[in-house]
Formats: C-alpha cells, sequence, structure tokens
C-alpha cells in the first residue's frame, strides 16, 4: 500500500534533518581537527615531521596514542604526513569512551571492587603491551586525585582522563576561535599578511552582479582548514566544468609580440619567487614609473639562466602573472588597473593605455607547479676542496651554481651587482643589509667595477667564507638552500623571472622595492581580477554565496564571495577532474569564508599539458 503524503512529508523531514545532523556532525570534526593541528603547526599545509610530532598533535586532538599506534602510521618509509593524512588518523583512531576504559579495567579487577593495587598496576604496565616504564607508572599511582593507601581508583581515573582529554581539545578550540590569524582564511599562496602591508581600497563589483557590501579580505592562515569526505552532503551547492585542449592554454598569442615594438622604449628587471619553509611564495615587488600617459606593454615569463639552455629546468613551467596596480596619494590607496592575462607560450602579457604617475608591479604564481617536493637525493654535492698546497677552492659544481645566483640577481641584468641588488640577496640569506661602510670595505677586498661587485668578486666573497670556516660549508649550504636549491646543487624552490615594460612614447623607469610575501595588496588584486573576468554562479538555495570561476591562459582560479553576515564552510570536491593540480594539494578540502568578504578557494593547472584536462569543481556549503 502506498504510503500517504503526510507520511512522505514526514519520511523526507526525518532524512532532511539527518542530512543537517551529519553536516553538523562533520564540520565539528573538521573544526576540532584544524584546532589540534594549529595547536602544533603555524598553518595547516606546513607538514608533521616526526614520531614526536605526530603523538603530540594527537594528544592536542584529545587521544592518547600508544607507541604501537604512532608506529601504525608512522613507518620506516614515512618522512612525513599532512593535515589531510592527519584528519585520516582522527577518523580510524576513535577516542576512548568511559565504557571502553572500565571494560579494560574490569579485566583486571575481577573482584568487581573499582580498585586496583599499585603492585599490580606496575606489573601489568610495564611488562604487557606498549610497556611502560617504572617512572611514567609511578607519575600515575603519585596523583592523589585517584590514588589512596596503594590502590587506584579507576573510575575516578577514568573520569579525569576523559575530562582532561575533553579539556585539550577546548583549549585548542578556544584558540582557534580567539585567533582571527587562525581562524580565517586569505587566498592560496599567501599565507600572512604583513603589519606593514598595503590596504587595498574597495573597487567596484562586477557589473555582472551587483553589490552593496565591501569586501573584507580575512586574514591569517591560507590553508585549507578541514577536509571533510567526499561523500559529504550539502543543503547549497554548484558545480562547473571545463574542458581544456592538450596545449592550448599555451597557443593563446599576445595581441602584439615584443619583437614588433623596436621602436618603443623598454625598461627590464629580473627577480625571483622563493619558496618558504611553510609553503608560503615571497618575491620582488616592483615601482613602475611613467613620466607621461603611453601606450604600454608589460609582459612576464620565467627566466632561462643562459648557463643552463639546453639543459632541463622545472621553474621553466612555472607559470606566472603580474598585477598591476596605480598608486594614488597615498601607498595605502591602490587600485587595480589590469594584471598579464594573454600567454605566448611562458610568457604572460598586457598591453594597454597607463596615463602618468607611479605603478605598483606585483609579480604572482599560483602555487601550483612551484611547491614542497619529496625527492630523493643520490648524495650531497661537494662545494669546496683543497689543492696540492692545502688552499681550499670552490668545486666546478659549486662555481657553476654561483654563476647562476649572480645572473638571477643581477636584477638589471649588467653584469654587475649594486648595493641594492646584493642587500636583496643578503636579506634572503641572512636577514641582514650590508651598509654603505661594509661595502666599502667589500670593494677594498674584491673585485668592484663602477662600485658594483663582479661575477669574480662574487665568487671570492663565497671562497672567503669557506675559509673563514677552515672549509666547513655549513653557511654556503645555507645561502643555497635559501635560495631554492637542492642538496644536488638542482633549483627546485625558486623561479627566476624577467620582466619587461614597453612603452610607446616615454621611457618607462621600474625599480625592485622589496622582497617579501605579497600580503593583501595582491591577495585582494588577485580576488577583484577573478570577479571582474570571471564567469558567476549563485549556490543553489544560497543567494549569498558565489563562486567565481576564471580561465586565464593555463590556469584556471575559482573565488568565493561570501555577502552573508556570517561566516560559512564551503566544501570543495574535485575529484571528478581529470589530469589536474591545484595550489593546495588536496582533491577534496574545506574553506571557512568571514562575513561579507572574497578568497580565493583554489588555482588549477594541467597535470600534464600536453593531454586534454578537466576542471570539474563542486562548491558546496558545510554550514
Amino acid at each position: 500500500m502506498a504510503s500517504s503524503p503526510r507520511n512522505q512529508k514526514a519520511a523526507h523531514s526525518e532524512n532532511s534533518q539527518g542530512k543537517k545532523s551529519q553536516h553538523a556532525e562533520e564540520a565539528i570534526f573538521y573544526m576540532n581537527c584544524r584546532a589540534a593541528y594549529l595547536t602544533v603547526f603555524k598553518s595547516s599545509l606546513e607538514n608533521i615531521k616526526s614520531k614526536e610530532q605526530l603523538s603530540l598533535v594527537l594528544q592536542q586532538a584529545g587521544r592518547n596514542p600508544s607507541q604501537k599506534t604512532i608506529n601504525k602510521y608512522w613507518t620506516s618509509q614515512t618522512t612525513s604526513l599532512n593535515f589531510d593524512d592527519f584528519c585520516a588518523i582522527l577518523k580510524q583512531e576513535k577516542p576512548a569512551t568511559k565504557s571502553e576504559l572500565l571494560e579494560a579495567f574490569g579485566r583486571i579487577d575481577t573482584d568487581k571492587t573499582g580498585y586496583i593495587l599499585h603492585d599490580e598496576l606496575y606489573k601489568i604496565l610495564t611488562t604487557r603491551g606498549d610497556k611502560m616504564t617504572w617512572e611514567e607508572v609511578t607519575t600515575i599511582t603519585k596523583q592523589a586525585d585517584f590514588n589512596c593507601s596503594g590502590k587506584l581508583d579507576y573510575y575516578k581515573f577514568c573520569e579525569l582522563y576523559l575530562s582532561t582529554s575533553e579539556q585539550c581539545c577546548k583549549a585548542a578550540r578556544d584558540r582557534l576561535e580567539v585567533d582571527p590569524r587562525m581562524r580565517q582564511q586569505q587566498f592560496g599562496n599567501q599565507p600572512e599578511n604583513s603589519s606593514e602591508g598595503i590596504t587595498l581600497p574597495v573597487s567596484k563589483p562586477s557589473p555582472r552582479i551587483s553589490s552593496k557590501t565591501d569586501h573584507k579580505l580575512p586574514k591569517g592562515d591560507s590553508r585549507a582548514p578541514s577536509r571533510p569526505s567526499s561523500a559529504q552532503s550539502s543543503k547549497a551547492s554548484t558545480s562547473t566544468t571545463v574542458t581544456v585542449g592538450a596545449s592550448s592554454s599555451r597557443n593563446t598569442k599576445l595581441i602584439i609580440e615584443p619583437d614588433t615594438m623596436k621602436e618603443w622604449q623598454c625598461a627590464q628587471s629580473k627577480g625571483c619567487f622563493y619558496l618558504e619553509e611553510d609553503g608560503e611564495i615571497i618575491s620582488h615587488k616592483y615601482r613602475l614609473h611613467l613620466p607621461q600617459r603611453s601606450a604600454v606593454c608589460v609582459t612576464i615569463k620565467p627566466f632561462n639562466i643562459p648557463q643552463l639552455e639546453g639543459k632541463p629546468c622545472r621553474w621553466l613551467s612555472v607559470d606566472t602573472a603580474l598585477f598591476i596596480l596605480k598608486e594614488n596619494e597615498t601607498q595605502e590607496n591602490l587600485q587595480l588597473v589590469s594584471f598579464t592575462e594573454l600567454q605566448n607560450k611562458e610568457m604572460f602579457g598586457w598591453r594597454g593605455e597607463l596615463g602618468s604617475g607611479v605603478y605598483w608591479l606585483l609579480p604572482f604564481t599560483t602555487g601550483c607547479r612551484l611547491r614542497k617536493v619529496k625527492t630523493q637525493i643520490p648524495g650531497e654535492a661537494k662545494l669546496v676542496w683543497r689543492d696540492e698546497d692545502g688552499e681550499l677552492a670552490l668545486t666546478k659544481e659549486f662555481q657553476a651554481a654561483l654563476l647562476d645566483i649572480f645572473e638571477t640577481i643581477d636584477l638589471d641584468g649588467n653584469g654587475l651587482l649594486s648595493l641594492e641588488e646584493y642587500n636583496f640577496f643578503e636579506l634572503r640569506t641572512s636577514g641582514e643589509k650590508c651598509d654603505q661602510e661594509a661595502w666599502a670595505v667589500c670593494k677594498e677586498n674584491f673585485e668592484m667595477k663602477k662600485n658594483e661587485l663582479t661575477r669574480q668578486g662574487f665568487m671570492d666573497l663565497n671562497l672567503m667564507e669557506a675559509n673563514d670556516r677552515d672549509g666547513d660549508p655549513w653557511d654556503l649550504w645555507v645561502t643555497l638552500l635559501s635560495l631554492g636549491y637542492n642538496k644536488a646543487l638542482e633549483m627546485t624552490e625558486a623561479c627566476p623571472f624577467v620582466i619587461d615594460i614597453y612603452a610607446e612614447r616615454c621611457r618607462p623607469r621600474i625599480k625592485a622595492v622589496s622582497l617579501e610575501a605579497g600580503g593583501s595588496q595582491l591577495s585582494r588584486a588577485v580576488c577583484r581580477a577573478v570577479l571582474n573576468k570571471g564567469e558567476p554562479k549563485v549556490l543553489d538555495g544560497s543567494e549569498n554565496i558565489i563562486i567565481y570561476t576564471y580561465k586565464s591562459g593555463s590556469r584556471i582560479t575559482s573565488v568565493i564571495e561570501n555577502k552573508s553576515e556570517n561566516k560559512v564552510i564551503i566544501h570543495v570536491n574535485n575529484e571528478h577532474s581529470k589530469n589536474c593540480l591545484n595550489n593546495r594539494g588536496l582533491t577534496v578540502f574545506a574553506v571557512e569564508v568571514a562575513p561579507k568578504s572574497m578568497m580565493v578557494s583554489q588555482h588549477v593547472m594541467a597535470l600534464n599539458e600536453q593531454e586534454e584536462w578537466i576542471y570539474s569543481c563542486v562548491h558546496s556549503l558545510v554550514c
């Protein structure tokens, strides 16, 4: 017999309530995961690198892992675990319940007295299972809260154990709630805003979707706060699919090629993206001065170091972009003018008309290809050796690396290092600057021309550093590693680039002014560019949440705009994408978006550009 409409409605209501309950449980679980993780680490993209760290972060999540449990997840093949792994472990390792604990103690207390003699406890805990030391057991038996007359009151012990575990979890959640830098997020590869960063003004919203509210970019950790189950159901969602043909992303021609502008005046500067230990990317920032209005062409591409031409270089496949911001009366009042959205092979460019004045040029890379990778290094390269007379010398391999470094830090490409160029090198490798007095000392000891350091002078300076440590290469390795080299002298965590500015009616001037993370300037510029150019989709059933998707050359970027008065958690699922990689390194994750704000959900590129790739993403509202 068919059920009545009322019964069907009741069943539907129960099912809907069940789904809501599931959502709430999953949201709480992943928030607890994030809270525990950020108690130990600065970012949820920072990896667990030891058994000790794994044990500590599990304890912060209210677990009490035995050595057997730790060894189960950290084997002889394990070098690190990420946040995604941590969430999976917590799903497997459920916290012990009161009934389970009492049952375990009950197997020892066969008379069911509620007590266990200390002598019996010592015997069991030091000889069975994951054996404890005598001192570790003593720390338990000395606790007055649950010990008396040489006996352990295991009922009280269980109550205290469970309450301590819950207090640990609550303390982690409270820290997450109180500290906005931990709780909120900003975009992709810029995890932290500099306290000296530039706050961008609110630009006009996209003409296709009106917005009467200001957009505040949330500060703090840029990483995915959680990784919900791919089977998670949501009350509001939208899906986007983009299919890109093999290599088609690299066939878009710039409107005007640089070689057709031979009569235009040109300014050039090199720079570099550097990958920090926590996954953050920093780079040079530039100021561009145009003395008068002119047609302008701006390009950026990875820099092919002359000495390495013909050799495989990982950084040549790294995507690059340049955001152009106009400076008005104050540096704080910057406006997005445009960005390099046209692509020709590895070069990205923009052409348009710019008025006279000062502009900021902010380099950008998605972080899809410039990222931490696990590679096996067969052996550490040798940096120095001693000749027949016992004199120290640099190996040929190290000399070649130093010449490559010189080409990268010689920003104006004149074959010499000015004090300003050398100071960018010093800031990156030592965190300090060389003043005029120290530069004068360098001039006395190393070869210079026109008060600038030559290649030979740079080589001799590094040889002196080796001599200062009597051949110990430790300081030299600090320099190399900070510049993105690995122990095989391969540049794997940096991407040098070159910027060209062509102007038709005036001489442009470009100058590197800092070496730092993009911060809120770049974050807002990326979001604003996607809102202006991308395709908007409203989450079904939630008109205040809009997902913008924009394809620019070889990359796709999605931005989430939250126009509501409440924070939201958005579940992101890429399981149906093919031949893709994203900047977060996760197929399924979740992001928290603050009220009245916008943030980058993800950047996506082809894993193999020689094959077709499909971006298929579902954004769903968790809560």
